[in-house]
């Protein structure tokens, strides 16, 4: 499982998100940024974080650490945002931290021209992923350090909020026309496939292996381990096919 911290000090909210994560302070004296169980999305998004933040990282995409955060929401209490307090108190428990990156710059395509290796790669996890969320509009990335890193992946794999269709999804196309890396993306020839060959059935188990029990556990299915077997059903046949979902090069 992710490294566990304990939340000691709720520093403030990011209204920036929709779902209204916070920053804490941890008993390792890290800060983090916390996605919040009892948020509209509920658990299915901090399941997304791990699966998604997790399989980038073990790409060599650079994913800040993530770690699971326990919270009693007595450490708010000074809040006094009444909607921030109810958020909380439903939090109770373990939930999802993102290392906090202080100072880094919301990513800007035209000041911060990328790579185009590590362009395509990005374009590629997102298509295998199904990211949503990654336009230029909302691009989910950060600067810090001179370095691109990737954030939120909240809204990733999406087959899993109606699994009845999922099975009929898994070789859906990705719509990448307003993806933020696109223009840059230029490599995708070489490194989407590369990437792609990399999605195997293990590095897809050790990647669910590490999400919590009781937030697999908490809907669709009896058990964690059913629904692991799920996942890693519905992404390895995915992984499996991937003239179906990478982008094509030519048109980037």
């Amino acid at each position: 499982m992710l490294r566990q911290v304990t939340a000691v000090r709720y520093i403030t909210p990011l209204r920036e998100g929709g779902s209204l994560p916070g920053v804490v302070e941890a008993d390792d004296l890290g800060t983090y940024v916390v996605k919040f169980r009892g948020a509209g999305q509920g658990p299915k998004a901090l399941v997304a974080e791990v699966i998604a933040g997790e399989l980038a990282r073990r790409l060599d995409l650079p994913v800040p650490e993530l770690v699971v955060t326990d919270l009693d929401p007595v450490v708010a209490r000074a809040e006094p945002d009444e909607e921030v307090q109810a958020l909380i108190k439903a939090s109770a428990g373990a939930n999802l931290g993102m290392d906090f990156l202080p100072g880094s710059l919301g990513y800007d395509p035209v000041a911060h021209p990328v790579d185009p290796e590590l362009a395509s790669r990005v374009v590629a996890f997102d298509a295998f992923v199904e990211n949503v969320d990654r336009s230029w509009r909302n691009p989910n990335l950060l600067i810090w350090h001179g370095r691109l890193w990737l954030i939120d992946h909240g809204a990733t794999l999406y087959f899993h909020h109606n699994w009845p269709r999922a099975a009929s999804l898994v070789d859906r196309p990705y719509r990448w026309d307003d993806h933020v890396l696109k223009p840059y993306a230029t490599a995708l020839g070489t490194a989407g496939p590369a990437l792609a060959a990399r999605l195997t059935p293990e590095l897809l188990r050790d990647v669910l292996a590490l999400v919590p029990d009781e937030w697999l556990a908490e809907f669709d299915f009896d058990t964690a381990d059913q629904a692991r077997s799920a996942y890693l059903d519905h992404l390895s046949r995915r992984a499996a096919t991937p003239g179906s979902w990478l982008p094509e090069a030519d048109r980037a």
